[in-house]
Parts: structure tokens; C-alpha cells; sequence
């Protein structure tokens, strides 16, 4: 499995995650809504520099 592939399904994951932490409480502005928020945002910023070294090769 590719790095790419590893970091999709982290997102995936993660995205996941958030979801579930949205529909249980509802409120956007909760301390765990944005912490899986944040973390989703990291895994994305990853996944973006891979994609672009993937495109310098």
C-alpha cells in the first residue's frame, strides 16, 4: 500500500469520525468537534504534499 493510499484511509477515517461527532452533538463550536476537525485538516495537508511531491517526479 502506497503512502497515498495510507493517508486516504486516515482521511476516510478521520472524516468518519467527525461525522459521528457532528450528528452525536451538533454543536460545531464543541471542543471535540473541532479537535477531530483539526485533525482531519492535518491528515488533508499531508495528503496535499504528497500529491504535490508525487508531482514533481
Amino acid at each position: 500500500m502506497s503512502r497515498i493510499d495510507r493517508i486516504l484511509k486516515e482521511v476516510e477515517k478521520l472524516r468518519t469520525d467527525l461525522l459521528k461527532a457532528i450528528r452525536q452533538n451538533g454543536n460545531l463550536l464543541d471542543s471535540e468537534i473541532i479537535a477531530e476537525s483539526q485533525k482531519l485538516d492535518l491528515i488533508l495537508n499531508e495528503y496535499s504534499k504528497a500529491i504535490n511531491k508525487r508531482m514533481d517526479k
